[in-house]
């Protein structure tokens, strides 16, 4: 049986830091500026001389989301309502996680997503973002039938469900990018869909470019991205600011529509590719469990001259097999043996005889 208690919303901590900071006073004004840090720190300003993402539909599964919101308006496509509500087209939202999530994607306003000239698609997976796994497995496959370019799913669970597996790999021989949170603390492990492989594993950093406190670590960690203090569109035509490997993941859905608008011809696998070998890297050389292969580099992605990628899961979380190593050294050493052994007995059966 599947439990709603088995779904850990990677906004719970964002839900507990989060603030509505209205819409008028102006000491909330620079509040609302003070959260959009990440524009600066990823130098998006930079990156929208060359594209804002036009052309590319970006499927939320989340909450829903209130397009109500003037800086949200014309970005938000009618998507589907998958709760005991619907059907509807997914622009009702309870609890303003979707509606801040779709900001920082496509806001253009007060506040201003990663790829403002893109779509979202939202698709209202429950009422309250505390669904299932059947909820979210429907929410992906039925983003999947419309043939989206990116799925951001701001969610974990602590269940590995086969379904949700296989609505994955669904998504991904559609050639579109899945990409989820990791989680946050106190959580101990990468939640899913986000460990599952071929999935876009996001974590989080703070101002500092360093590894979040909040983030969840593990070896599935494909990039890293700002994930504190985070202001986006909220309820009630206000703003939000919210703390969590939750934005961290809207994030990084911008940046690949961003990308996949600007190299449209490239598949899903080389769009992370893109995303993987032009991040900055931080912790211990190479790919790790804070950070993956490192925090995004908006505008390498979209500018860099990136060698072509050798397989499809070189720039996923797929996990490392030991079998394509070779032989390790003890496995030397052991046949080294045997082969002296029988060296040895055939010499000793020559003498005998």
């Amino acid at each position: 049986m599947i439990r709603s208690s088995q779904l850990i919303r990677t906004f719970s901590a964002s839900v507990l830091c989060a603030a509505i900071l209205g819409t008028a006073a102006p000491a909330h004004a620079d509040e609302i500026s003070d959260g959009q840090w990440f524009h600066s720190f990823l130098r998006t300003a930079e990156a929208h001389r060359i594209t804002e993402g036009a052309g590319v539909t970006v499927a939320v599964i989340d909450s829903g989301v209130d397009v109500t919101h003037p800086d949200l308006k014309g970005s938000v496509s009618p998507g589907a309502d998958l709760t005991p509500e619907g059907p509807g087209d997914g622009w009702t939202d309870e609890t303003g996680h979707g509606t801040a999530m779709a900001g920082l994607i496509v806001a253009r306003g007060r506040v201003k997503g990663m790829a403002p000239a893109a779509k979202v698609l939202p698709v209202r997976e429950s009422k309250r973002g505390l669904g299932n796994t059947t909820e979210v497995v429907n929410a992906i496959t039925w983003a999947t039938a419309q043939r989206v370019d990116v799925i951001s799913i701001s969610l974990a669970m602590d269940f590995d469900d086969p379904t949700m597996r296989t609505a994955v790999a669904e998504a991904l021989k559609a050639d579109i990018v899945v990409v989820a949170g990791a989680g946050n603390t106190p959580s101990q492990n990468v939640g899913f869909p986000a460990a599952i492989p071929g999935v876009v594993a996001v974590a989080g950093v703070g101002r500092d470019g360093q590894h979040a406190k909040i983030s969840v670590t593990g070896a599935a960690i494909v990039i890293s991205a700002p994930s504190d203090e985070i202001t986006s569109t909220g309820l009630g035509h206000g703003w939000r600011k919210g703390t969590g490997t939750s934005d961290a993941t809207a994030i990084v859905a911008g940046a690949v529509a961003l990308i996949r608008a600007r190299y449209p011809d490239l598949s899903g696998p080389e769009v992370v590719h893109r995303l993987t070998a032009t991040a900055v890297d931080k912790g211990p050389a190479g790919r790790d469990a804070q950070y993956g292969f490192g925090v995004i580099n908006v505008v390498g992605a979209l500018t860099a001259d990136v060698p072509p990628l050798s397989s499809p899961t070189a720039s996923t979380n797929a996990p490392r097999d030991p079998a394509s190593d070779g032989p390790g050294p003890w496995t030397w050493v052991i046949g080294a043996v045997v082969v002296i052994g029988v060296l040895l007995l055939i010499v000793r059966s020559r003498r005998r005889g």
